[in-house]
């Protein structure tokens, strides 16, 4: 009966997550306009982090972690937030919040290729090759829209970074994973915020321009709803899914975020939005399906070829 309960928060946790992620990229691209990014994300994220365990210490009595645990958690909040969300933050100022969404969708696919990387036993199916074939047309399809804003440096930088910010995402999401069995998943949740906020000062002080730092409202109102919902919400319902479901059935949320993106950065920023977009969707996620899909075959077959 617990478990079946379990089961149906973390279903729940995961739908907050599809949703919520989907529309913190519109918040993100109105707050860095206003505000330099990396100051903005290491304000919210460590915000949110206080936040969160100051929660679960105290209403929550959660029990104080170990050195040991402290120290995985701030590998993992380097990986998914100084990484993941700061280098995201920075490409916002130049690229569309839709087309960071699509790229950020690759995470499920980035996931399975570096399992297999680590896994030497594992070989990718023809399944899983077509995948991320068709996923990566995608991706082009979608840069063929905005073909002439590669003539522009910062855009260039920004796509790089989005992706590298995918990568780290997908490699703290498998650190977790592993290292996260038996541990509270809100705690982890406000550790990771809190170190990876606490880790982006620094690079605040070495890359924004902090001569810059005026606040607004859009900047304050974004950053209230990107603390509340983007990160104490919906992080903390990722890390509780992540250690209650497969990590094949958590990165779904790649299949949703882009769209929920694309379709606000149009109405609310006047964001392009055409058939030759729409059809950069479907492909990605299309090509995301058939490399979950083709792991999950692979996975199934291998567990009946063992009995």
């Amino acid at each position: 009966m617990n478990n079946n309960r379990s089961l149906l928060i973390a279903y729940i946790a995961l739908a907050a997550v599809c949703i919520i992620w989907g529309t913190t990229y519109l918040a993100l691209r109105i707050a860095v306009l206003h505000f330099p990014p990396f100051l903005f994300t290491a304000i919210r994220q460590t915000t949110a982090g206080l936040l969160l365990l100051t929660f679960m210490f105290t209403f929550g009595k959660a029990a104080f972690p170990s050195a040991t645990h402290l120290a995985r958690q701030a590998v993992g909040g380097f990986f998914m937030i100084s990484m993941g969300n700061g280098l995201v933050a920075w490409a916002e100022m130049h690229v569309p919040s839709g087309v960071a969404a699509v790229i950020c969708s690759l995470m499920p696919v980035l996931v399975i290729i570096i399992n297999v990387m680590i896994n030497k036993d594992e070989r990718p199916t023809v399944p899983i090759i077509l995948g991320l074939v068709i996923g990566l047309m995608g991706i082009v399809v979608m840069f063929g829209e905005y073909i002439g804003d590669f003539s522009k440096t910062e855009y260039i930088i920004g796509i790089i970074l989005t992706f590298g910010a995918v990568i780290s995402w997908a490699s703290g999401s498998i650190w977790i994973k592993k290292k996260n069995l038996e541990s509270n998943p809100f705690v982890n949740a406000g550790l990771q915020m809190f170190f990876g906020g606490v880790l982006l000062f620094p690079l605040s002080i070495a890359f924004d321009d902090l001569s810059s730092v005026k606040w607004s409202a859009e900047a304050a109102y974004a950053l209230l709803y990107l603390i509340v919902f983007g990160s104490i919400i919906a992080y903390a319902s990722y890390s509780y899914a992540l250690r209650k479901l497969p990590m094949t059935i958590v990165s779904l949320y790649a299949y949703v975020n882009p769209l929920v993106a694309v379709i606000l950065g149009w109405l609310v920023l006047n964001e392009k939005l055409n058939m030759q977009i729409v059809i950069a969707f479907v492909l990605t996620v299309a090509g995301i399906y058939i490399v979950n899909k083709g792991y999950q075959l692979r996975d199934a077959w291998k567990a009946q070829f063992s009995r």
